[in-house]
């Protein structure tokens, strides 16, 4: 019986070795077989992805008809730089069929991302974004993906090109030797890279086709850049600029880092003794995609009642309005400058400016009331890894972090996420359970994308999350005004929401470049329950970052030279925002200030002195050795 079976394997075995072999032969034999359509296959593929790529992103065959006629210098960049890095890879690899299959997966992955990250948030695609591919469960979680029949058809199209490709076999010569067909591949992909890394290099050359250049400094100036480039060249020239505008650190910073800082700072306003109505608890709120889209007056009507909560709250205490760092997506801007009480700007508007910090304990807001005796926690109901919170924010002087897995009150959920008001009575346990005042930033997660779940639209289901949120806030304020213990609360938003379509409401409400400033305007509120003088607060608008000093002023915390630095610049500059002012010039003073607390040697008094954790750039890269 054994030896049958051994006898059937060893003839199974020798059958699918011959087949092999005689496929082997053939798909050789194809090489040479067909010469001439091998070489049209090779020649026209650059063109063919490039096609391919921007009608995945533009939909309609008749749109990329109209942007090839209206910008054939910049296909013409494309066509070339998906014909440097195929021919890098045929030099090395040599057979057709594995260097477009490389390429194709590359180029049409990203192509699918940008269609899917611009339905999600109205954001285009850049270089930044890959910073994220680790999340990507995540992101999959908020993500609207939408499998179109068109999409469907553009990657069959691929497919089928492949597959034609595979059995025509284009090769390249054996006779051309190994060495030089690395080192000259090497040398045609590192094309595109020079375009990348060395701005100097490509700038002439974007010149040259016609790739708009022009400085964008918010998501709507961005995306008319992408309209004028195209999915390719827009993507290569946005990761030219973010090499290009690398942070630069002062002047004569290196050599005399004191000498640097000391013209910027205040003499600080000294006091026989401070919170003369005592140490309230601090409570800042941060809701996701939380806007009051009744600032557009068209929307009034229709908006009825969603924000009566809001409107509640702020009658209870003072509203104001704050300038945010960002529209629709990352979140992380707003919260690091609540979070630093530094401006984002300062720093070269990075998408993720937590991802620029050294490894060391961090001079943040909530290191400051750790230094006042303050207990400090944070909470955020959703993934602890995302944007690696819990490693970064562990050097921000949080005595805890909360995050999704940690609540120790029940969890409810409204739509998607955990319900706000689940954030709102943990808040309260932390609270109660606190012997010493605490200081919470609570960033919630309930409110964002997608806004597919519900009766309505997108708007409408949006509007009745808002107005859940909003009645959630104004009842946990009136629990605050019997609560024992002097309490401040600050809620603010952190971008306006990310609704998705050529037809959706920002269209329909012709939101462009020239009049979008009102969408990185955020209502604010600030609230205590021990009769705290309102009138007091700055009645201007003012940027997201000095909140954290207006609530210092308000409570007569300590003030230390670079607290009250920025306290007597927010009338000098209280908006400094290139999103909101893209024509703003730099200001040198919080430049300076920014760039010595984040990447420098933190010269100026902060937090860090008091608690005992202060290190230089130095000390830390002796550590690191």
């Amino acid at each position: 019986m054994k030896s049958k079976m051994l006898n059937w394997c060893k003839d199974k075995t020798k059958g699918i070795t011959e087949k092999l072999l005689k496929f082997k032969n053939w798909h050789s034999k194809n090489t040479l077989r067909f010469p001439m359509t091998n070489y049209f296959l090779l020649a026209i593929f650059p063109i063919f992805l490039v096609c391919m790529s921007e009608l995945t992103v533009n939909k309609y065959p008749s749109k990329l008809v109209l942007f090839i006629a209206e910008h054939p210098g910049i296909m013409l960049f494309d066509v070339l730089i998906i014909a440097s890095i195929f021919w890098g890879l045929m030099l090395i690899l040599r057979r057709g069929w594995l260097a477009m299959f490389i390429e194709s997966a590359g180029v049409m992955t990203l192509s699918i991302a940008e269609l899917f990250k611009y339905g999600t948030n109205g954001n285009h695609l850049m270089v930044p974004d890959m910073l994220l591919t680790g999340n990507i469960i995540s992101l999959k979680g908020f993500a609207y993906i939408k499998i179109t029949v068109r999409l469907v058809i553009t990657v069959l199209i691929v497919i089928s090109y492949l597959a034609a490709v595979f059995i025509f076999n284009p090769k390249i010569n054996k006779k051309i030797k190994l060495p030089i067909r690395i080192v000259s591949g090497i040398a045609c992909m590192s094309i595109c890279v020079c375009f990348v890394v060395f701005p100097s290099f490509s700038a002439p050359i974007y010149k040259f086709f016609g790739v708009d250049t022009s400085s964008a400094d918010n998501t709507f100036i961005l995306n008319e850049k992408y309209d004028n480039n195209g999915f390719i060249a827009f993507f290569m020239q946005t990761g030219s600029e973010g090499f290009e505008s690398t942070l630069e650190e002062p002047d004569n910073y290196q050599e005399n880092s004191g000498n640097a800082i000391d013209p910027y700072l205040s003499t600080p306003e000294k006091k026989d003794s401070y919170f003369e109505n005592g140490k309230p608890n601090v409570i800042v709120i941060m809701s996701e995609s939380f806007a009051d889209f009744r600032v557009f007056n068209e929307l009034k009507s229709t908006i009825g009642d969603t924000y009566r909560g809001l409107d509640k709250a702020a009658a209870m205490g003072f509203e104001g309005t704050a300038i945010a760092p960002t529209y629709a997506s990352y979140t992380v801007r707003t919260e690091f400058e609540l979070m630093f009480g530094l401006p984002v700007k300062s720093l070269d508007d990075p998408s993720m400016p937590n991802r620029l910090l050294l490894d060391r304990p961090q001079p943040t807001v909530p290191a400051y009331y750790k230094s006042w005796g303050y207990n400090t926690a944070y909470v955020h109901p959703y993934l602890s890894s995302f944007y690696g919170r819990n490693r970064i924010y562990a050097n921000f002087g949080y005595d805890q972090m909360i995050f999704d897995k940690d609540f120790t009150v029940p969890v409810e959920y409204f739509g998607t996420y955990i319900d706000d008001n689940t954030i709102l009575n943990q808040i309260e346990k932390l609270m109660n359970d606190s012997e010493e005042p605490i200081f919470i930033h609570t960033t919630t997660m309930q409110n964002h994308q997608p806004y597919t779940l519900g009766d309505g639209d997108e708007f409408d289901n949006y509007l009745e999350w808002v107005q859940h949120s909003a009645d959630g806030l104004n009842d946990f304020l009136k629990r605050m005004e019997n609560f024992d213990e002097p309490t401040v609360v600050l809620f603010i938003g952190d971008h306006f929401p990310s609704l998705r379509g050529d037809d959706g409401i920002y269209a329909q409400l012709g939101i462009t470049s020239e009049n979008c400033a009102t969408l990185y305007e955020q209502k604010y509120i600030l609230w205590n329950n021990f009769g705290l003088d309102n009138s007091t607060l700055p009645d201007e608008k003012l940027s997201v970052f000095y909140l954290p000093y207006v609530i210092m002023d308000w409570i007569d915390a300590p003030r230390d030279s670079f607290t009250q630095t920025m306290m007597d610049e927010m009338p000098i500059t209280p908006v400094y925002s290139t999103n909101y002012n893209p024509k703003q010039k730099s200001n040198e003073k919080l430049d300076a200030l920014t760039y010595d607390h984040i990447l420098g040697d933190i010269v100026v008094p902060s937090a860090l002195d008091t608690l005992g954790g202060k290190k230089t750039a130095a000390e830390v890269e002796a550590e690191q050795e």
